[in-house]
């Protein structure tokens, strides 16, 4: 019955698309960059467009990338409490404009009299029914929210301390440890991060887009759900040596931490909205499903398949050797590791964490 309720609301939604009119315009801030008919673009400016539109010309399925995680508990009691009742992500995203905190990309109708500045967030009255499905002091309705468009699947939001965008998660401690040892490890590394701190019960990270002064666009739009290294590795490469590399740290970050969530909408490139140029690497955020957060791994690490699938890239691959080589990380040791730990209120095995970081780091070095 499952099966069968799935596949019909499926159908729904896909009906609920094609019938749907998406004619308008692709914008960014105020400039027009795309005309949108029948849900496809049609004119074009190749410059600014989202780099999603280098290879596709769906608008629908663009706005359904946006959209939140419908499956979250929370998300379900937001669209509840604002009287949404359509089932298809883009109908959700279309509530905002298709609008995210991350970059300047919207959204407008035909005939439709609206401003960028109109459509932009500037507070979020639904943050902690987001985070927590705290209802308190909320008003049944329809108000503007960016947690329509706050993908993933951890319970989240987004919320304003002193003029700037914080992501808050809902996590365990071990899930926020990781997130913290990985965000001050990196640092160590010589990696650019996006910040993290504890704040209470939760832990929060620094819009590194600074309110869409950059534009971040995901891996997605380059590569779709591949994730193989290789491929990876070859389109960063192929755009600049310089995003190549950072890609190459990450993997070497994520190898010795076990970040085993590291998917194409986690890492990314940051875009200047006014020329289209790719500025750099993305900061290095989501560590959540890393190190300890499922439980405390295997410490030696010899069959561990990380640390297999990265040297591979390394030793197959003498473009990726003489970039890694370049990128001269400073040596891991023991001091750099308790110098991490003692920045996280968290209580962890610290033993654990110094031979488990530094067996990865012995098991790495051996094969390439």
């Amino acid at each position: 019955r499952n099966s069968i309720n799935g596949v019909l609301r499926l159908f729904v939604i896909y009906q609920g698309i094609n019938k749907m009119n998406l004619t308008g315009s692709l914008m960014s801030r105020d400039l027009i960059i795309g005309k949108v008919v029948d849900g496809n673009l049609t004119e074009k400016n190749e410059t600014l467009l989202p780099l999603y539109f280098k290879r596709r010309t769906n608008v629908s399925s663009w706005l359904q990338l946006r959209a939140a995680d419908c499956s979250r508990p929370n998300i379900i009691l937001l669209k509840r409490m604002m009287g949404i009742s359509d089932y298809d992500d883009v109908s959700t995203v279309l509530k905002v404009h298709g609008a995210v905190i991350t970059d300047t990309y919207w959204f407008k109708a035909e005939n439709e009299n609206i401003t960028y500045d109109e459509i932009k967030f500037k507070d979020n009255r639904y943050c902690q029914l987001a985070l927590i499905g705290n209802t308190d002091n909320l008003e049944l309705g329809y108000q503007k929210t960016p947690e329509l468009t706050n993908i993933g699947s951890y319970e989240k939001c987004w919320r304003i301390v002193d003029d700037q965008w914080w992501l808050y998660k809902r996590e365990n401690d071990m899930e926020r440890f990781s997130e913290l040892f990985i965000y001050y490890f990196g640092k160590a590394l010589g990696l650019n991060m996006a910040s993290y701190q504890l704040d209470g019960l939760y832990i929060r990270s620094l819009d590194f887009t600074n309110s869409a002064t950059l534009n971040f666009e995901s891996a997605y739009s380059l590569v779709g759900d591949n994730e193989d290294y290789q491929t990876n590795f070859k389109v960063f490469n192929n755009l600049s040596a310089d995003l190549s590399k950072a890609y190459l740290g990450m993997l070497y970050m994520d190898t010795l931490c076990l970040n085993m969530d590291r998917h194409t909408q986690n890492y990314g490139v940051l875009r200047d909205p006014m020329t289209g140029k790719i500025i750099s690497f993305s900061p290095l955020f989501d560590h959540n499903i890393a190190l300890l957060s499922r439980g405390y791994p295997q410490v030696s690490r010899k069959n561990d398949l990380m640390i297999k699938l990265f040297t591979n890239l390394i030793s197959d691959n003498p473009t990726a050797r003489k970039q890694f080589e370049e990128l001269k990380c400073p040596a891991i040791n023991k001091e750099t590791i308790c110098n991490c730990l003692k920045m996280i209120p968290l209580p962890v095995n610290n033993q654990f964490m110094i031979n488990y970081t530094l067996n990865g780091t012995r098991q790495i070095d051996e094969r390439i």
